[in-house]
């Protein structure tokens, strides 16, 4: 039997977490820049991270679909490839077009890292540690988030341009390629999880179709409001790279000690409770200026935090067979959702900003009036969970009410 290096492995997951995290909060900090430099309108921008987000579910997909056959070693072989090709080419992009290739490539890397190792910690670990330790690797997304957003402000600050915060990026991804190399991955714990047949079957239940529609919402719930930060926030009277470096950090903190609290609420009370404080956080937001804005980004980030580690633990704990595959499409439609929303989020921008100056709005009045109209649109999206979230929350209560009474009977017959 192979010698498995749970804590290496682990290890080089949450550092090519990071990396996709970096790439997620330094392009974020860096829009404005870019904009300028290659004179992008917001809608051009929202193209640009669109393909992020597109490359992204295509490298999921695949590899789900591939993960059982050809296993996690190579797939993360290729996101080491298309993080480093990616990385090399936004810094000497000296065009739109190409900004949208290496953004592509970035996304296909981000995709892979999901699809190997999203199915690699559910196979090390079991139940409660298993839901511990997807969250404690999730939380390095809003942490690597937190860490490229100060970087991002402070490097901004020393004048340091744009093409130099992207070469950060690289830094995590030669340390995964490193704690990668030479290692062997565990076997599914689930023994249909490894046949795709199996597979296929599980994902076609209404339990896993419902559970796509809500992954839809959940992305945009968080990728909505923090990809787009140092726009909409730009004259909030906070400064917008804090305010993504306190979301995530509090996301961050609050995953690691996910497991306990779904432990305690159980998956379905903790989406639904996340919607509820996202819905409230996303309109305070349009209600504040000042120094008020950091306080409602703490709530924001309480309610956006457990959304994706849950929604990947859910498919885990409660559609086992569908094995890498589930996890992998369940992130991948959250990553398509983005894909399509972000040219949409960016021209609403546009949008609010051509209506203030029909108005006669200039200046902070004008950017504050488009960021407010922005989240308003936006609030469309956690609303809408904490009616998915309620059918879920009964439909799994009642799923397992029927399980309790069909054991009882049969522990009667006996």
């Amino acid at each position: 039997m192979e010698n498995i290096n749970q804590n290496r492995l682990f290890y080089a997951s949450c550092f090519a977490l990071i990396t996709t995290a970096l790439s997620f909060s330094i392009r974020a900090g860096i829009l404005p820049e870019l904009g300028e430099e290659l004179a992008l309108s917001a809608t051009q921008l929202g193209v640009i991270n669109s393909m992020w987000f597109f490359g992204f579910p295509i490298s999921m997909v695949i590899g789900g679909l591939i993960y059982h056959q050809v296993g996690g070693k190579i797939i993360m072989q290729f996101a080491f490839f298309a993080h480093a090709v990616g990385i090399l080419l936004t810094i000497y992009a000296g065009s739109y077009s190409i900004l949208l290739i290496s953004t592509f490539l970035i996304g296909l890397g981000n995709g892979c890292t999901e699809a190997a190792c999203n199915p690699m910690i559910a196979d090390a670990y079991e139940g409660k540690r298993m839901n511990s330790m997807l969250n404690r690797f999730h939380m390095w997304f809003p942490g690597g988030i937190v860490i490229g957003s100060l970087v991002s402000l402070f490097m901004t600050n020393l004048g340091l341009g744009w093409q130099a915060q992207i070469w950060v990026i690289m830094i995590p991804t030669l340390i995964y390629a490193y704690l990668f190399w030479g290692q062997s991955w565990p076997k599914p714990q689930v023994r249909e999880a490894g046949k795709l047949l199996g597979n296929l079957k599980a994902v076609a239940t209404p339990l896993f179709i419902f559970m796509l529609v809500c992954m839809w919402f959940t992305a945009q719930s968080e990728f909505g409001p923090t990809q787009w930060v140092e726009l909409i926030l730009k004259s909030s009277g906070a400064t917008p790279m804090l305010v993504l470096a306190l979301i995530t950090g509090t996301m961050a903190v609050a995953r690691y000690f996910g497991g306990e609290v779904v432990h305690r609420f159980d998956t379905t009370g903790v989406l639904l409770g996340s919607a509820v404080l996202a819905t409230l956080g996303l309109f305070l937001f349009t209600q504040v200026t000042g120094p008020a804005v950091y306080g409602v980004a703490v709530l924001f980030a309480l309610g956006v935090a457990y959304f994706w580690p849950n929604m990947i633990g859910f498919v885990a704990d409660y559609i086992p067979k569908s094995g890498a595959l589930g996890m992998s499409l369940i992130g991948a439609i959250g990553m398509l959702s983005s894909f399509f929303m972000q040219p949409i989020i960016g021209s609403w921008i546009d949008g609010y900003e051509a209506k203030g100056e029909a108005q006669g709005l200039t200046g902070e009045a004008l950017e504050l009036f488009t960021g407010t109209g922005t989240i308003t649109n936006m609030l469309f999206f956690p609303g809408i969970l904490i009616i998915l979230f309620t059918i879920l929350y009964f439909w799994v209560k009642g799923r397992k009410t029927a399980s309790t009474l069909a054991a009882e009977g049969k522990l009667a017959e006996i």
